[in-house]
């Protein structure tokens, strides 16, 4: 059950890989990466800033919280922070379960949670200046079907 918050590039499939190596206590393993996109061909690059220390404790939380709901055999989550480009990659989570629903399921309520609820700020910088990125409805309405499940 790891936490990483780190600013240098993870290597997907080593990290994919070295968390699938050897399971035999799941029959599921489901992987998730989040890119950084540019949606219209402007942006230049991301920062994304957090507070050390806090930032960690908030996700291990809901980490914990996700291996307890879905019974989790093991899950992992990294998200970069710091300057990133276009195509990059900005985060990564992998769950590992009995069944394939409870493994799925748990990687969709962690990437709600941080698409949503983690304590990052994300600022984009495009030709015509620079603009923090405001929380979407749509990322709401996703986490707010995990509190109805409860």
């Amino acid at each position: 059950m790891a936490v990483r918050v780190q600013d240098e590039p993870f290597d997907f499939g080593v990290e994919a890989e070295a968390f699938a190596r050897g399971r035999t206590d799941a029959g599921a393993v489901v992987t998730f990466t989040g890119i950084v996109r540019d949606t219209d061909g402007t942006l230049d690059r991301m920062v994304i800033e957090h507070y050390p220390g806090m930032t960690e404790r908030a996700l291990q939380a809901i980490n914990d919280e996700a291996t307890e709901r879905w019974a989790l055999k093991d899950s992992l989550v990294i998200h970069r922070h710091g300057e990133l480009r276009p195509g990059d990659m900005i985060m990564m989570v992998a769950t590992a379960s009995a069944h394939r629903v409870n493994a799925f399921e748990a990687a969709e309520f962690l990437m709600d949670y941080l698409k949503s609820r983690a304590p990052f700020w994300k600022q984009e910088f495009t030709a015509d200046g620079s603009a923090w990125v405001a929380s979407k409805t749509e990322d709401e309405d996703a986490l707010t079907r995990w509190e109805k499940q409860k």
